[in-house]
């Protein structure tokens, strides 16, 4: 056996298509190798296997590989002993046979199958050597790597990849695999950091020594290396600076580990009368445009300091140039900051809403004019009955909600909009619940973000993105595989965060009823709605799999509530009880699908005379008044624990009785028990969907 790396160059690849990348090669280079039976019994690909990644190489390690493929034995089956023996004598069908497999005639055998005696090969399939495998099959891996962009940039050639490659290294062991990729053979030589280092290659001398080669060069190609010395040095930098912190980032922490090769941490500094401008504005300028991180004091607000994180190590004498000219760049943006806000402002938000006739939203669903008209009388269509909203401060919000697009500073950073409209909203007079709405209408940006703070801003937010989920539905531009140009995952996975972790008693099917122009639109609508509460409950939440798909085959319109009962599944899913009535209800419910049967609405249970069954009835009475009363306020905990109860009485019924008894009577009311039991038990969840252990 011998170590395994391989490592990619090439021209700096955006920060963001960096980690899909490495834990994509690392997955299909571990694939590939055990396909072709290349790795020892009892490989661990978390302990044995390592990726690494920097803004110019992709790069794998794995601790043992074989070094040849085993022999494989195979069995070919060939025709009819009759067809290939003539009186003993084989005929041309044997001898055709035999040479297909490279063996003798004498060597056949005859195998006895259930169609009769046949004619069989048996031939040894030499390994391959681990290179000759590799420098064949890994090539392809890297073709299959899926970028969301890609470039062509070798003349006559379709080759395209997401940067042109500059250079390649794999070595098995000591020796050099020519893996050939995108007009480069693999060797042994790397590069290290653009700057820092020589420039010339370097040879890596074996697989386990790349790490300190290349830190020798000056690169951390361990990304979690890179992460924690950008921590580390933040901290440090930061207590330089009495009584500060850094402002906690991890989305830009994780930006800046991909973005650098060899980190370092300056501190910066701008003028305090800059502070004047709304924390949100210089944050963004701050962290969105020049990936600085924001210092604060103990009580949360901003100091007039920065951190950034540099790709070069700071001295004496480069660092006072850094710094002068980071400084230089921070007090331009923050300038034209302050003049966009202070400009802006001449022209009040009300005035602005004429002028989102001359911005399109979308070429057929018309101006954003347009849309905020939708938006409003969606947002009011949708505020019918819920207790404790402002309808005057929704309606005003609706009208103003869009008209920072037409201001200064929304166009120079984009980011802000919906905050800045709610900014000016609150400077220019507006009610502060209509701003405090228009600010966070485009809240939650991402799972991670928090929801609107107010019922006028979950409204103003889930009537946006509906109205533009229903138009581009409606259009027949709806997300396909993982293309989605309008965002509509997003905006649909924003609405099932706020309708679950918000204050908005509204469900799914009032805001596609209200939002659909039209019967075939809603039902994608819905469909579309029932995949995002399943990524939220799986992604977000971890429910496992089986207990989403029960939860959500007992309905999703109100989601706040199939949370609740999936939370309550998972929880009780573990018991004794609970798994032995689940496993009884999959039984009903094959039973009442063989049957048939479609239980009456007015059916009823009535003493039947038989022991277990009575029980069974009286037990599911009791069982069923106390679930109706608990999920009636979403204790599905307790909805559970007693339909658990019902173990016993189950168990001694199906142990009693015949329920497909021949009399027919007998057999209908048996039927229709059980089909009570399963329409009580399937408002929570469908049972037949969990897997358990056994």
């Amino acid at each position: 056996m011998a170590e395994f790396l391989f490592e990619i160059g090439l021209e700096e690849v955006p920060a963001r298509m960096i980690p899909g990348a490495e834990a994509e090669l690392l997955r299909r280079v571990v694939a590939l190798l055990g396909k072709e039976h290349l790795l020892p019994e009892g490989f661990e690909a978390l302990s044995d296997a390592k990726s690494y990644s920097s803004p110019r190489r992709l790069a794998v390690y794995i601790s043992d590989v074989l070094a040849v493929q085993p022999d494989i034995t195979e069995e070919a089956t060939g025709p009819a002993v009759k067809i290939a023996f003539k009186d003993g004598v084989p005929t041309p069908a044997a001898e055709a046979f035999a040479k297909k497999n490279g063996i003798a005639v004498s060597e056949l055998k005859t195998i006895t199958t259930p169609k009769g005696e046949y004619i069989a090969a048996s031939t040894v399939k030499k390994g391959r050597s681990a290179a000759e495998v590799i420098a064949s099959e890994l090539p392809k891996e890297l073709a299959a790597i899926y970028w969301a962009k890609n470039m062509r940039w070798i003349p006559g050639s379709t080759q395209t990849f997401v940067r042109p490659v500059q250079w390649m290294v794999c070595l098995l062991g000591d020796a050099v695999v020519p893996v050939e990729f995108a007009g480069k053979t693999a060797e042994r030589v790397s590069f290290g950091h653009r700057v820092l280092s020589s420039g010339e290659a370097f040879e890596v001398q074996t697989p386990a020594s790349y790490l300190a080669q290349l830190e020798g060069e000056y690169v951390l190609a361990d990304v979690e290396a890179r992460r924690h010395k950008i921590r580390k040095t933040l901290d440090h930098v930061c207590r330089t600076v009495p009584g500060a912190r850094w402002r906690e980032d991890e989305a830009l922490v994780e930006k800046m580990t991909h973005l650098v090769e060899w980190p370092d941490v300056l501190l910066g500094s701008f003028e305090p009368e800059y502070l004047a401008l709304p924390e949100e504005v210089l944050v963004t300028v701050m962290r969105d445009h020049q990936n600085y991180f924001a210092l604060e004091g103990a009580d949360g607000k901003l100091l007039p300091y920065f951190l950034a994180v540099t790709n070069i190590s700071l001295t004496e004498a480069n660092a006072p140039i850094i710094k002068g000219n980071n400084e230089r760049v921070l007090r331009a943006r923050f300038n034209d900051a302050r003049f966009f806000w202070e400009f802006d402002q001449r022209t009040p938000l009300e005035e602005r809403v004429k002028l989102l006739e001359n911005v399109t939203f979308q070429k057929d669903l018309g101006t954003y004019a347009l849309k905020s008209e939708r938006i409003g009388a969606l947002a009011a269509k949708l505020a019918q009955g819920i207790d404790g909203v402002d309808t005057a401060a929704l309606a005003e919000a609706a009208r103003l909600a869009k008209a920072d697009l037409t201001t200064e500073l929304v166009k120079e950073f984009t980011e802000l909009q919906g905050v800045i409209g709610g900014l000016y909203a609150k400077s220019q007079g507006v009610s502060a619940v209509a701003a405090d709405a228009i600010y966070d209408q485009y809240t939650p940006a991402s799972m991670e973000d928090g929801v609107p703070r107010s019922l006028e801003g979950a409204l103003l937010g889930v009537a946006d993105r509906a109205d533009t989920i229903a138009g581009m539905f409606g259009l027949g531009l709806e997300p396909t595989g993982s293309k989605d140009p309008f965002a509509l995952r997003r905006a649909a996975n924003s609405i099932v965060k706020i309708l679950v972790e918000g204050e908005l008693a509204l469900t799914l099917q009032q805001i596609v009823e209200h939002a659909a122009k039209d019967e075939a639109t809603a039902t994608k609508m819905l469909n579309f709605f029932r995949d995002r509460v399943e990524f939220y409950m799986r992604e977000v939440n971890g429910t496992s799999y089986d207990v989403v798909a029960a939860v959500l085959a007992a309905g999703f319109y109100d989601v706040r509530d199939a949370v609740a009962r999936a939370a309550a599944v998972s929880a009780a899913r573990g018991g004794d009880d609970f798994i032995a009535v689940s496993a009884a209800f999959k039984r009903m419910k094959n039973i009442l699908t063989q049957a048939n049967f479609a239980l009456a609405a007015d059916a009823k249970l009535a003493p039947a005379g038989v022991a277990v069954e009575d029980a069974l009835i009286a037990k599911f009475n009791e069982v069923e008044a106390v679930v109706t009363k608990a999920a009636a306020s979403q204790d599905y905990a307790a909805a559970l624990a007693s339909i658990a109860t019902l173990r016993k009485e189950v168990d001694a019924f199906f142990e009693g009785v015949m329920v497909n008894d021949p009399d027919a009577a007998v057999r209908e009311r048996r039927l229709t028990l059980l089909a009570k039991i399963v329409a009580s038990v399937a408002a929570i969840a469908d049972f037949a969907e969990i897997v358990a252990a056994g």
